[in-house]
């Protein structure tokens, strides 16, 4: 029965994830999404999406991973992605978060959760390498649904999206191109992104 509590106190702290806002506006820009939508999307996702992968993953443990990937901002609060100053301290923080999140469940889940978490944080394999392609992709396609409304709020470059996506395209040059080809490239045509990158990209 111990083992049971501690996965229900686990799965209990877990839905604090959905009161942890986000700065991505949902598609049809009434709101912004939360972490827990933010994940559900992503497991989706995956499922969907898997195919496009550069190497063959296995797709349950990636959906573990995209579940679990943010639940460190119960207590680390969601550091936005073209916030300098808070990305510099948001390791620190996330890895403070992830050792009293994942320390709640039995000692054995808790490990393979928190060792999944720190893979993806590594891209060391390539199922963290198609979750964190998906995890750039997903706030692309909702901003560019959403007329560009947090890069427009937000004053994003062109030059910032490039350089967080640097990696991108190690889990799925398919989907990268796609990003730029149907999120990007229209939303600089159209003002929503700040062009400052001469040439072809």
């Amino acid at each position: 029965m111990e083992r049971l509590e501690q996965q229900f106190r686990f799965a209990l702290e877990a839905d604090k994830e959905k009161k942890i806002g986000r700065q991505t506006w949902l598609s049809d820009g009434s709101r912004k999404e939360n972490d827990a939508e933010h994940a559900w999307h992503l497991a989706l996702m995956t499922i969907l999406l898997s195919e496009h992968a550069n190497e063959e993953i296995d797709v349950l443990k990636t959906v573990t991973m995209v579940l679990i990937h943010d639940i460190v901002e119960i207590d680390a609060g969601d550091t936005y992605a073209y916030d300098a100053a808070g990305q510099a301290t948001a390791h620190e923080r996330e890895q403070r978060a992830a050792e009293r999140l994942f320390g709640l469940l039995p000692e054995d889940q808790g490990q393979k959760l928190k060792a999944l978490w720190e893979e993806f944080e590594a891209r060391s394999t390539p199922e963290a390498r198609f979750a964190r392609t998906l995890d750039n992709c997903q706030p692309m396609m909702l901003n560019a649904a959403s007329d560009g409304k947090s890069w427009v709020e937000h004053e994003v470059r062109l030059s910032q999206v490039l350089k967080r996506n640097e990696k991108t395209a190690q889990g799925s040059e398919r989907i990268w191109e796609h990003m730029k080809r149907a999120y990007l490239k229209p939303n600089v045509e159209l003002g929503r992104l700040q062009d400052d990158v001469p040439g072809d990209w």
